[in-house]
């Protein structure tokens, strides 16, 4: 019997997109869902999102992408939609350093309302508009790539929207990140659900059954004391009376073992 995913079945998967305005977001999605380039494109109110289905190493995925509004006075409007989420991009344009400083702030809001845990999430990091000339780079490679090792992302690439590069890849390096955390997440699971039967169980100490013959046992706070017929049957000896009658009023002072 085997656990393999039927082949006609699609995973749907919720894909967000964060980044301060203007670095593109809305023309990264708009270029992989609808392979449409507006320069002109309007900064998003609120949130939009469209669906893409793809394919990735054989199995059939639909990518529902939401793009988020980057504006601080819109931050009410997109922090309900980041709950169910499976995937979020972090995006920065290569030439201004400033979009590239918020994506620390970017990923807080996104754990904080998302409620999930940062190392064990796919996070991608996007690089944006790298069409533009070397000289008006202000965001250089190897300090994003040191900036994901502090943070645990094991994820960047450099896209541009405008012609195209590396758009689809983005997506795809997503739903890989994706698969790959999953399995990770399985595998813990198991492990956590996993009981050992090589090692010996403890059993709770001053643990005992009371059987038959009306007897009945007290707890006090050295252990039990048992009645003379459990004593008895228990092999203990029980401590006998002499002497005259308990008067009213008098104690016990005598023994006998």
């Amino acid at each position: 019997m085997t656990n393999m995913r039927p082949p006609n079945k699609t995973t749907l998967l919720k894909v967000v997109i964060l980044g301060d305005g203007g670095v593109g977001k809305s023309c990264l999605m708009n270029r992989f869902v609808s392979n449409r380039y507006d320069e002109n494109n309007f900064h998003t109110i609120g949130v939009e999102f469209m669906n893409k289905d793809i394919d990735v190493d054989g199995e059939k995925y639909t990518l529902q992408i939401w793009d988020t509004a980057g504006q601080e006075r819109f931050r009410a409007l997109r922090t309900p939609f980041y709950r169910g989420s499976d995937v979020c991009l972090l995006c920065y344009a290569i030439d201004d350093y400033d979009s590239f400083r918020g994506l620390k702030q970017w990923r807080q809001e996104f754990v904080n309302y998302a409620d999930v845990k940062p190392d064990k999430f796919p996070f991608i990091v996007v690089g944006n508009k790298n069409d533009m000339a070397h000289h008006c780079r202000q965001v250089p490679f190897d300090e994003v790539k040191q900036w994901c090792d502090q943070n645990t992302i094991n994820s960047q690439i450099e896209t541009s929207s405008k012609t195209a590069t590396n758009v689809t890849d983005a997506f795809v390096l997503a739903v890989r990140q994706w698969k790959h955390m999953e399995r990770i997440a399985e595998i813990e699971l198991k492990q956590n659900d996993t009981i050992d039967l090589t090692k010996t169980i403890k059993l709770a100490h001053n643990r005992f059954c009371c059987t038959g013959g009306g007897s009945t046992a007290s707890t006090s706070a050295s252990g039990f004391q048992a009645s003379d017929s459990d004593d008895e049957s228990m092999n203990i000896s029980s401590p006998r009376r002499v002497g005259k009658k308990q008067q009213k009023g008098q104690s016990l002072t005598q023994f006998q073992l």
